[in-house]
Order: structure tokens, then sequence, then C-alpha cells
């Protein structure tokens, strides 16, 4: 491979987007210790969330509900109401979305398995703008990080998440929640987490949930192959090869490599639901996403492939 290939300038980017990555990289970088652990009373301090309104903003209805405490496990739900009327006729959502039958989406933050959380306000502006904008219900799980809690935990969590819903035994959530219309995806690692609670539950029986897409915005997969993006683009902010590398390591189970099926899944799955992949032109992991899409087209199943040229995977999110 030719110098200009391994050697690239860093991509251009919008100077806002372009200081919030340099700060991401930052907290990743010095909260990250030598020996695999990570210091959570900076990631604490560093990683600003958003507290819950005590009373529904800009047509939404937001609320934190607990599976289980001893797990830290709970999320976050956004709930379209009657009062999304007052917003701009841009909006797609109208008032029949506060009555109507809504589909959910369930969606898993990312943070490379070790960082952030559901009311980080970077994904809780995120979730927000799905609920207003599609009329429908966002469900943002919070599950436990690596490395104190490695492969499978995050896995289970989502998939214990799917679970608590289908059960219904929880009177917070909505009553206009359409299970049978249930999609899940989420953000680089969340999206792997939503791909391995999707292969569990087209696996398993549920009584009222029905996946019936995933939604892959940026999926951080991965293999001790160096892919062609991932050389090409070695310099790009945030997603680096020693970032993910050491993400993998902290995540998988210990004397694994990045050929485990947590990073790269490869298996055929009959039962799998109709999915969409994005990617951004400036993820170094690209490679993987295009080779999961070729996976799944093998299997013959609807899918929707969209990149985004010029922006890094996080701007797949606007």
């Amino acid at each position: 491979m030719s110098d200009t290939k391994t050697n690239p300038s860093p991509p251009i980017l919008p100077w806002k987007t372009k200081i919030a990555l340099s700060f991401l990289s930052a907290v990743t970088d010095f909260t990250r210790r030598d020996d695999g652990t990570i210091n959570r009373l900076l990631t604490g301090f560093l990683d600003i969330t958003k507290p819950i309104p005590s009373q529904p903003v800009r047509g939404l209805n937001v609320t934190d509900i607990t599976v289980d405490p001893s797990r830290n496990l709970w999320f976050r739900i956004y709930t379209p109401t009657k009062e999304m009327t007052k917003l701009p006729s841009s909006t797609t959502a109208t008032a029949e979305a506060a009555t109507k039958k809504l589909p959910v989406f369930i969606f898993f933050h990312g943070g490379g398995f070790a960082f952030l959380s559901a009311a980080s306000i970077g994904y809780d502006v995120v979730c927000r703008r799905f609920a207003r904008e599609n009329s429908a219900i966002v469900v943002s799980v919070n599950y436990r990080l690596a490395p104190e809690f490695k492969y499978p935990c995050q896995y289970d969590d989502g998939f214990d998440v799917l679970k608590f819903i289908d059960s219904r035994r929880c009177k917070e959530f909505p009553a206009n929640a359409d299970l049978s219309r249930c999609f899940l995806g989420g953000d680089s690692a969340g999206d792997n987490i939503a791909h391995h609670v999707t292969v569990r539950a087209s696996n398993s029986t549920f009584q009222h949930l029905k996946i019936v897409g995933l939604i892959q915005i940026q999926p951080f997969y991965g293999g001790e192959e160096r892919t062609e993006s991932e050389i090409r683009l070695i310099k790009a902010p945030l997603v680096s090869l020693p970032r993910t590398d050491w993400l993998w390591k902290v995540f998988l189970p210990n004397g694994s490599d990045r050929n485990h099926e947590a990073a790269n899944d490869m298996k055929r799955n009959p039962n799998f639901p109709g999915t969409l992949v994005v990617i951004g032109g400036f993820d170094p992991l690209q490679d993987w996403a295009k080779r999961y899409y070729e996976g799944l087209k093998k299997c013959g199943k609807d899918l929707l492939f969209k990149e985004v040229k010029g922006f890094i995977a996080k701007k797949c999110l606007k």
C-alpha cells in the first residue's frame, strides 16, 4: 500500500464538530489507565448529563424507568404528547401522537462499551430529536460498562430490557406504545449491542414485542485484520486504532482477540429483521460496517445502506 494511503492528512471538519471530538478524545485518553481500568471519578465529572424535566418540554414527556437497581439497569423513555402541535410546522409529529399507537425505537448509546450513559447530554438531544421527528416512543437504555463488566453483560442488559418491556408490568410505560412495531438501534458500540440483542431476540419468543427493524448508525465492529479504511483514516479523531484496540481489549473476554464473535458476527440468521446501515465517510470502521451489510445481503434480508460523505460517523446522528 502506498504512503499516500497509509499517511493521509487528517479530515477537515467543521469547527464545532472538531471541538466536540477533541473533547471526547481527551476524556477517553485522560481517564484510561495502563492497567486496563478507567478513572470513574473523572469520567463522572467530565460526562455532562441531562436530568429529566418535571414537565413535558417541546412536546415530549421524558421519564426514567428502573429495570434492575442492583446493576444500574434503567432506561430513559421519550414519549410524544399533544404539546407537539405547538412546534414549528416543519416537525412531522402531530397531536395524534398522544393517542394513536406509536412505534417504539429502543436505542443503545455509544461510548465503546466503556463510556457515557443514557443520560449523557449528547444522546439525550439525539433521542429527543428521534422522538419528535419520527412520532415514535424512544427507549434509551442505560447498560453496564466495561471494563468493570465485560462481555456479555451489555448484551444481557439489552435483552433483559426487551423482556421487561414485553412483560408490560411497568405502569409508567406509555399505553399507546405499539410493541408489534419495535425497532432496535444505536450509535457505534450501541449498534453492536443492538445487533447482538436482536440476534438473541430472533431466537426467542415474546408475548407482545416484535422487532421489525434494526438501525445501525456507524456500527462498532472489528477484527484482527487492519482494513483499508482503518489504515487510510488512521489519523481520524476519536475512533483511532489505539483507542478502539484498547476498548475491544477491556470489553472482550480475557484471552480473546478481535476475531471474537462479539466484534465480528458473521453468522446467518433467517429470522433477522430488515436493517438500515449508515456510515460516515470519515469513519475508520466503515469497512467493517460494509462487510456487515454484505453479510446480511447474502441472507436475502431487506436492507438499506447510506453513506454520509465528508463527515465522520457522529454526524450521521444529526
